[in-house]
């Protein structure tokens, strides 16, 4: 299992049904493929689709089905099709239960970078900040350490912010953490990494929880 798999089933495990969830574009997108069968939950696009299932197999696809990266979607029965108005007031009211998104950076407060890179060509801020604010819960998607070994979890983000203060949760290839007005607080760990290796690349201090769990 590669590391983006293992985050993506992680999150799974987060939805329970009844669920309204949109799933941010990249590492967030593969979560609807281990979500269980028997848990009937309503995955949201920022692009408008009310009901996206599974990734497609080849002989599925359909180019018309596509989510806001443009990465290809099926449909699960019942699904249907929003304009922009409507599915950003979706994301605006209040309606959304969960929002799983990709970060840059996150720091101890649950403040959030997740849209720029000073000097990289971006073509906007997308709906991100939308989601953030209007979901009742945000869980953040991402590797535990970038490319060229940047610490990605910190005591103040250093990139621009998305959301001051908004997430409640960050999975990575290493750890499931929690954002607690105290700090980060370690709730799981990977199979066969310790407290001590997911401690020596993040750069805000972890607290541990008495019942840390294993995935």
């Amino acid at each position: 299992m590669d590391k983006r798999e293992k985050i993506a089933r992680r999150i799974a495990r987060e939805i329970t049904p009844g669920m309204v969830v949109n799933l941010g574009i990249g590492l967030p997108t593969l979560v609807a493929d281990y979500i269980p069968r028997d848990v009937e939950c309503i995955l949201q696009t920022e692009n408008g689709i009310l009901g996206v299932g599974p990734s497609p197999a080849p002989e599925q696809a359909d180019k018309d089905y596509f989510n806001a990266g443009g990465a290809l979607v099926t449909l699960r029965p019942g699904a249907c099709f929003l304009e922009s108005a409507a599915c950003f007031g979706l994301m605006r009211g209040g309606h959304l239960d969960l929002t799983v998104l990709g970060a840059l950076e996150v720091d101890e407060q649950g403040s959030l970078a997740n849209w720029l890179i000073p000097g990289k060509w971006v073509p906007g801020m997308g709906g991100a900040m939308d989601l953030v604010y209007g979901s009742r819960r945000v869980i953040l998607a991402m590797e535990h350490v970038g490319r060229q070994g940047q610490l990605k979890l910190r005591r103040r983000c250093t990139l621009p912010l998305t959301a001051v203060g908004a997430v409640h949760r960050i999975v990575t290839d290493l750890a499931v953490i929690d954002v607690t007005p105290d700090g980060f607080l370690l709730h799981e760990v990977a199979d066969g990494v310790t407290p001590d290796d997911v401690q020596r690349v993040t750069e805000a201090e972890l607290r541990v929880a008495g019942d840390l769990g294993v995935f």
